[in-house]
């Protein structure tokens, strides 16, 4: 599996031969690409609906779109989407087989509004747990497993299920604070989550959310956890085996 982060919260996931791109927003300062310049995706998947993670889903509208139904109907209307996952989208809780992946939704503790003008609400927030094999009770050491945070703050779901059900080799966590968690509760979010490799996302990006990234390592070191942190540069790509 290979995990591309493009800054931000937006992540290009290879897995086999199946493509997935992750909250696509390329007007950050952690990446040099236009979406002009990234390979059309397989999939799409949308955490929730503000800007910041949805501004350039309209020019990957050809690929299957994955998200909440509430979100799905705003993309299909707005961004161009004609087909979704199971035709109307997916909700927390489910897993959907995606080509060679195979993609679980979960909880993020935020909040979802679309704003355009007017409110309206784009259903739940989410995070998405990514794996070559579908996920059951069995453990399986075969199995390489990607969480995909969302914007979220800290909560017991990640350690009493993400963790200890769904068992990612790797996270992505937001770290920036002010919008979601912080270094500290990011850390705590990695120990729980027993992972054995850490990536901050969520950073930088405007000045309510710039941090030092060493204090996420720190943090995450304080914890006990031996979760390797890997602060990438934009548009680096980590290969999780």
């Amino acid at each position: 599996m290979e995990l591309t982060w493009h800054g931000h919260s937006t992540w290009y996931v290879t897995v086999g031969e199946t493509s997935l791109l992750i909250d696509p927003f390329f007007e950050n300062p952690k990446t040099d690409l236009d979406p002009a310049d990234v390979e059309q995706p397989d999939y799409v998947l949308l955490t929730h609906g503000h800007a910041d993670h949805v501004a350039h889903a309209g020019e990957f509208s050809d690929a299957t779109l994955v998200a909440v139904p509430e979100l799905v109907s705003y993309a299909e209307d707005n961004y161009g989407f004609e087909d979704a996952v199971g035709g109307m989208g997916m909700n927390l809780g489910g897993t959907v087989e995606c080509g060679d992946a195979y993609v679980t939704m979960v909880r993020a503790d935020h909040t979802n509004g679309i704003e355009t003008g007017y409110e309206t609400s784009a259903g739940m927030p989410a995070g998405f747990v990514i794996s070559d094999k579908k996920p059951t009770q069995e453990a399986d050491p075969e199995s390489t497993t990607f969480y995909h945070a969302g914007d979220t703050s800290l909560m017991s779901e990640m350690r009493d299920v993400i963790g200890q059900f769904l068992e990612p080799d790797a996270a992505a966590v937001p770290a920036g604070d002010h919008f979601t968690m912080g270094p500290t509760q990011a850390a705590i979010a990695v120990d729980w989550l027993d992972v054995d490799y850490a990536f901050p996302m969520h950073y930088d990006t405007s000045p309510p959310i710039e941090i030092d990234t060493d204090d996420f390592v720190r943090e995450v070191k304080a914890t006990g956890s031996d979760a390797e942190v890997h602060v990438l540069e934009g548009d680096e790509t980590f290969t999780l085996e």
